[in-house]
């Protein structure tokens, strides 16, 4: 016997509880879709090891024009914000975030990304209330709570060097 295929509608429709929770987890079933996790994991790892090859690339590429391996690493680093945020404003860096996953979410990138993305969804809803209330939808509180961190992690260090 072929398997019945279940429309939200019909669910949404059913009054009887216990089927409509049936009927809904067969739903849920029918529209999630299957991934392989190896593969995932695979793509993850190709994908963040070409975005770290393209950082050590920049490196080198940098250190042999400024011979000065701090600078070097800051011109590396704003070089590697403007691209995932041009990429992010051009729609590739979701293309990229959809096929690699996890992997695209190596630092600086994936925090370049996430602050641009909300500025770039929401710009229709103007300066203020669209780009200035949304940017920091995503990133806010990783600054937050990095911060705060910070600053506990310091007051401890503090304490301990007052101990010695």
């Amino acid at each position: 016997m072929e398997k019945e295929k279940h429309r939200i509608s019909d669910v949404l429709r059913e009054r009887d509880t216990e089927r409509r929770n049936e009927s809904y987890n067969e739903y849920v079933k029918q529209v999630t879709p299957v991934f392989s996790t190896a593969a995932n994991c695979v793509k993850a790892f190709v994908i963040g090891g070409l975005i770290c090859v393209a950082g050590q690339g920049l490196t080198s590429i940098y250190l042999d024009r400024v011979q000065d391996l701090e600078n070097a690493k800051a011109y590396t680093t704003v070089s590697l914000v403007f691209l995932s945020i041009l990429l992010t404003g051009l729609g590739i860096y979701q293309k990229l975030a959809k096929f690699g996953g996890a992997g695209t979410l190596v630092p600086i990138t994936g925090f370049a990304n996430s602050v641009a993305a909300p500025a770039v969804e929401y710009k229709k809803e103007g300066q203020v209330f669209g780009i200035g209330c949304k940017v920091f939808t995503i990133a806010g509180p990783v600054i937050l709570y990095g911060m705060f961190s910070s600053w506990v992690l310091g007051l401890i260090y503090y304490i301990i060097q007052i101990i010695r």
